[in-house]
C-alpha cells in the first residue's frame, strides 16, 4: 500500500497545491493529513478542497484546527476522522489521537491525556495499526530551534508500552524526518520550506519503505 502523509497544511495554497500535484505524481491509496491542517477561523474552505482529492483523507486535528473540524470530517464524502475511529483502507488499519495544547518546551494532546492514551490502547491499537497523531514523542523529531525536545509524553508512552509498527506525525516544523525507535517507524511528515511530506510503502506486517519528499 502508498500513503502519502503530510501534516501542518495551515490552510497555505501553495502546499494544497503540491498536494495535489505529488497524488498526480506518486498516485497513493490514501492521504493521511496529521494535523494543523486549517486556520482557527476559517477551517471549511481547506476541508472542501481535500475532499475533492482523488484519495481518501484520513485526518486528525491539531492545534490550529478547531473542534468544528470534527463535523467538517464527518460530513465529508471523502474525509474520515481519524480520532479513535479506526479505519481500514486496502487490508490496513489506521487510527488517530487528535488535538494537541502546545505548553512550554512540551506538547500535550488534551488535558486528560492520559484517558485517552487508555482508550486508545484498550480499543483500538495493535502491531499493525498505523497510528497518526499529531505531535511526535517527546525526544524523537521534536527539536525546535536545535536545542530544545517540544513533543509528547503520552505519545512517547505509546511506543515503550504498546508500539505500532507505523506512526505518522508533525507539529514540529524544524524536524521533518523518519526515525526507528522500539521497532516504531516514526516520521514526522511537516510540510515546511524543504519538505513536502512522506511517501510511504507498508504492506501491515513488515517495516515501511519510506521516502520523504
Amino acid at each position: 500500500m502508498r500513503i502519502y502523509a503530510v501534516a501542518d497544511i495551515h490552510a497555505k495554497r501553495y502546499r494544497l497545491d503540491l498536494i495535489r500535484k505529488n497524488i498526480d505524481r506518486h498516485a497513493p491509496d490514501v492521504l493521511i493529513a496529521a494535523g494543523d491542517i486549517a486556520n482557527y477561523f476559517n477551517p471549511l474552505p481547506v476541508f472542501r478542497e481535500l475532499n475533492s482529492l482523488p484519495v481518501p483523507v484520513l485526518a486528525v486535528r491539531g492545534n490550529t484546527d478547531p473542534r468544528s473540524a470534527n463535523r467538517i470530517l464527518k460530513d465529508g464524502s471523502n474525509l474520515y476522522n481519524l480520532h479513535l475511529n479506526p479505519m481500514t483502507v486496502n487490508h490496513i488499519r489506521f487510527v488517530g489521537i487528535g488535538g494537541t495544547i502546545p505548553v512550554p518546551f512540551k506538547s500535550r494532546l488534551c488535558l486528560l491525556e492520559n484517558r485517552l492514551i487508555n482508550k486508545l490502547k484498550a480499543c483500538c491499537l495493535t502491531r499493525e495499526t498505523v497510528l497518526v497523531a499529531h505531535p511526535p514523542p517527546y525526544g524523537i523529531l521534536d527539536m525546535v530551534l536545535g536545542r530544545f525536545s517540544a513533543g509528547s509524553n503520552a505519545v512517547f508512552s505509546i511506543l515503550q508500552d504498546q508500539p505500532p509498527r507505523l506512526l505518522i506525525c508533525g507539529h514540529i516544523h524544524e524536524t521533518p524526518g523518519v526515525v526507528s525507535y522500539n521497532g516504531t517507524a516514526v516520521i514526522n511528515c511537516t510540510m515546511g520550506k524543504k519538505s513536502a511530506g512522506a511517501l510511504i510503502e507498508y504492506d501491515g506486517r513488515n517495516t515501511p519503505d519510506v521516502e520523504m519528499l
